[in-house]
């Protein structure tokens, strides 16, 4: 995303129109979900994805046809039956809806892209919010738009005094995870919000096998990644060659090198208990919200008492990750790395951690209804 929030700089820049299509709401089984983007140049080459296949090709088409035409921006669904999903090789039957919007003039839009790239790239978070339709509440057309920053200044409006303070403060709470919300008000009017911050950050509190087998796993799902050590040995690009920064100091002054926010999750694993105690005194003070350590139960709660003693709240304790991961009987740095980061994604995505194997009834039932057909016919 952060690739195409620069490209969509650089061709409004230039003076050149485009069009952003954005998967704005889903329902069901889809290839995509709310927040993907595709950017079609004037041209008809395109960046980043919808999904790809059919729904795709549609869409770019529309997406083309709509900037030749000097069209307006348009809200449309698109849905997903057997056939369809057939010829793709998708095994889905959801419906995706799009806002597809069209971007004539570069001062309509370039502001918000940089300070939205600004954002991913360690700035202020934002949030741009979509009118999608409008009702009494508003007159305003598809794709009227509101800029918020976490200041709580904006530019543009929906309309509306009172929809934009909603949507305001809606916008504020997004902006910690830049997560996205469609919003459906009680007087008929919808539009679609988008926050931006930077991508989600792990800091890895010393370079042992333990953090460079998670390093490798995090880069894969996207997180910007810094290692601390005090031993140059361990943190150093050579060793993490996927790291945002690597730092060589202790772990309390290495921390505050880093901008951290509640999208930061840190993992304390370093060579001994000392170094542990004062990697975790400095991570429960900072902003993160998400902090793993690493060792046995015992280890955890030497650690607790000391920090307790030193006027740490129990409550704030009592949100340290310790032991971290998820119970899968890891052993390895691999296997363990791969427990620790399924913990983070629970976490963040907000999953229980529990099999998603279908219950032996719903089987049972499924089969039993197929053997019926089968016999009906």
């Amino acid at each position: 995303m952060e690739k195409l929030f620069q490209e969509t700089i650089k061709l409004l820049s230039d003076g050149e129109p485009l069009t952003l299509a954005t998967v704005i709401q889903t329902k069901g089984s889809t290839p995509q979900k709310p927040g993907a983007k595709l950017l079609v140049r004037q041209d008809g080459t395109a960046v980043g994805t919808l999904g790809g296949g059919c729904v795709e090709g549609d869409i770019w088409f529309a997406a083309k046809e709509l900037m030749r035409n000097r069209g307006s921006a348009q809200y449309r669904d698109y849905f997903l039956n057997e056939e369809l999903a057939a010829k793709d090789g998708l095994v889905c039957g959801g419906t995706m809806y799009f806002l597809i919007d069209p971007v004539y003039e570069p001062n309509h839009y370039l502001p918000y892209a940089k300070e939205i790239s600004d954002a991913y790239s360690g700035g202020k978070p934002v949030a741009l919010v979509n009118l999608i339709k409008g009702s009494d509440e508003t007159k305003s057309i598809t794709g009227t738009k509101l800029f918020v920053r976490e200041d709580g200044s904006t530019e543009g409006t929906l309309g509306n005094k009172k929809l934009d303070i909603q949507a305001i403060k809606k916008s504020k709470i997004l902006m910690d995870y830049g997560n996205n919300e469609y919003v459906v008000t009680d007087k008929g009017c919808e539009y679609f919000i988008e926050a931006y911050t930077t991508p989600p950050q792990l800091i890895l509190m010393g370079g042992g096998h333990i953090s460079k087998a998670v390093a490798s796993i995090a880069n894969t799902l996207g997180f910007r990644i810094f290692i601390i050590d005090d031993r140059s040995k361990f943190a150093n690009l050579e060793r993490f060659p996927f790291a945002a920064d690597t730092i060589v100091a202790d772990f309390d002054d290495g921390l505050k090198q880093i901008p951290v926010n509640k999208n930061t999750y840190i993992l304390i694993a370093t060579r001994g208990h000392r170094l542990d105690d004062v990697a975790l005194e400095a991570s429960v003070n900072s902003k993160a919200e998400y902090v793993g350590l690493i060792g046995s139960k015992r280890k955890t709660i030497l650690i607790y008492e000391a920090l307790f003693n030193r006027g740490i709240p129990l409550e704030t304790i009592r949100q340290v990750r310790a032991p971290v991961g998820l119970k899968i009987g890891a052993r390895t740095p691999e296997e363990i790395a791969i427990s620790i980061m399924a913990e983070i994604l629970q976490w963040r995505l907000g999953g229980d951690g529990s099999a998603m194997k279908m219950a032996d009834d719903l089987i049972l039932k499924t089969l039993e209804k197929t053997q019926s057909s089968v016999l009906t016919n």
